[in-house]
């Protein structure tokens, strides 16, 4: 079982996602944590995925698209670093991504596929590191970020998201 990262190990802006996860086996805690998304999104309607709680805020099924194409990178972020990269990775603007990605057309169902498919990758991916590739540092973004960093700000991210989609889109 990983312990918590240091505060030294992301940047201060990951402090509240890291925050967001509870103690336990990160990897367990990743599993779990994808069930209960699934589970929130399972019964909701193809009207209710398009619902926006405001103008220019994203819809459920963009939230989702966003969920899943930021664990893809910060899996890939973590992949490098886990295997010695010595580069800084780049960084990436959300907005963009979700703009150009059309998730609106996708069925809500394809969308809970991918994003259970992504932690699949995600969490086997971990299954195999060693302790020290574990404790590796690297970069992204040009700022220092560990791989058991990585593994709790995708965990905190979704946790994050997960809470807004209850909060403002009524979940």
């Amino acid at each position: 079982m990983q312990s918590r990262p240091k505060e030294n190990e992301y940047a201060p802006y990951y402090s509240g996602y890291v925050g967001l996860v509870p103690d336990g086996d990160i990897v367990h805690i990743l599993a779990e944590q994808v069930e209960e998304t699934s589970q929130l999104l399972q019964g909701i309607s193809e009207e209710q995925s398009l619902f926006r709680y405001a103008s220019g805020k994203w819809s459920v099924k963009e939230v989702i698209g966003h969920v899943a194409d930021t664990e893809r990178i910060m899996a890939y972020r973590l992949l490098c670093i886990a295997r010695g990269e010595t580069v800084s990775l780049p960084g990436f603007d959300e907005n963009p991504y979700v703009l150009n990605a059309s998730f609106d057309r996708l069925p809500i169902k394809e969308h809970i596929e991918n994003l259970r498919a992504v932690r699949q990758s995600t969490t086997q991916l971990l299954k195999g590191l060693d302790s020290k590739a574990w404790g590796r540092i690297g970069s992204a973004n040009n700022v220092d970020v560990s791989v058991r960093a990585l593994a709790y700000i995708i965990a905190g991210h979704e946790r994050h998201h997960r809470r807004l989609l209850k909060e403002r889109y009524s979940l």
